[in-house]
């Protein structure tokens, strides 16, 4: 099959790398453009895979037969839409990111659209792309042209177990953004790892209580406990890492908090719910990248500014 995999960090080199061993025809795209791209990932059985590919080639594209894209959801908009006129109409895109909201930002699209849902885990270092823990995905329609193509989640299945076909992903969707606005803003705001959280559950409490609000009104039914279970499962089970948007404050990157926590605030707003806990964690996550964002236009501009 004919793969592009649009974002080349962590996830996407996991993905490029199963997909090419899988025997695929598979290019990655960068947004800065190289000739080639070579990516080394180490398994978590530390076995190592290392490949050179062809990437950004438009004529690749032009044929395509799935466009897997794994960017952050605040960089999919500018990095997905450039592409669009190069696809083929009936190609099928996979947005897997965390957060949701990012439909809204995209023009109607006449290619198939899928969401996926993943809790692979894998982090990058300078030299290599490290696959820390296997997960499982869940896959499954944004629009009508999609809603035949269970087929997808067996081809994902059989290049990175497990992958299954869910008809409906909001509800998955909502689930894990619901570990999500908890734990990822928790975690920048104790500057901690995800198991030191077992030290505010009180906080995790009241987080959940919030969200459960929303999404009994979005039509999930889940209450309270059920929502505090799944996210201190998760705080145990990731004990030792630290989130992402952990890692994109320490190295002053943009967060996803605006697809996370401020789709749940928006939401929120169209039902006339207040969640004054989720408001205060998204403010301090913001006020954080506000203050390094100031610091990086103050050593850029000349000292007349």
């Amino acid at each position: 099959m004919r793969i592009t995999v649009l974002g080349c960090g962590a996830l996407g080199q996991l993905w490029l790398c199963a997909l090419t061993k899988m025997g695929h025809d598979v290019q990655g795209w960068l947004k800065v453009f190289a000739p080639h791209f070579r990516f080394q990932v180490v398994s978590t059985e530390q076995d190592s895979f290392s490949h050179t590919l062809s990437v950004n080639d438009s004529q690749k594209l032009q044929q395509c037969e799935l466009l897997l894209v794994t960017l952050k959801a605040q960089q999919l908009p500018s990095g997905l839409l450039p592409l669009i006129p190069l696809l083929p109409k009936e190609c099928p895109i996979i947005l897997m990111h965390n957060g949701l909201g990012v439909v809204d930002d995209l023009p109607q699209l006449t290619q198939p659209l899928c969401h996926a849902v993943t809790t692979q885990a894998a982090y990058r270092t300078p030299t290599a792309t490290f696959h820390k823990a296997w997960g499982f995905t869940q896959l499954g329609p944004l629009n009508s042209a999609a809603a035949s193509l269970s087929n997808l989640a067996e081809i994902l299945h059989q290049a990175l177990p497990d992958v299954a076909w869910y008809d409906d992903i909001k509800t998955s969707a909502w689930k894990k953004l619901a570990v999500n606005a908890v734990i990822n803003p928790l975690t920048v705001k104790y500057h901690c790892q995800n198991g030191q959280l077992m030290d505010v559950l009180s906080e995790v409490t009241l987080l959940c209580r919030e969200i459960a609000l929303v999404m009994n009104r979005e039509g999930i039914h889940t209450d309270d406990s059920q929502l505090f279970e799944s996210v201190v499962n998760v705080i145990q089970a990731t004990a030792g890492n630290y989130s992402s948007m952990l890692q994109d404050i320490q190295a002053q990157r943009s967060t996803e908090i605006d697809y996370i926590t401020g789709y749940l605030l928006k939401r929120a707003r169209c039902f006339g719910l207040n969640l004054p806990q989720h408001s205060a964690l998204y403010q301090w996550v913001k006020q954080q990248e506000s203050d390094y964002a100031s610091d990086t236009l103050r050593t850029t501009l000349p000292s007349s500014w």
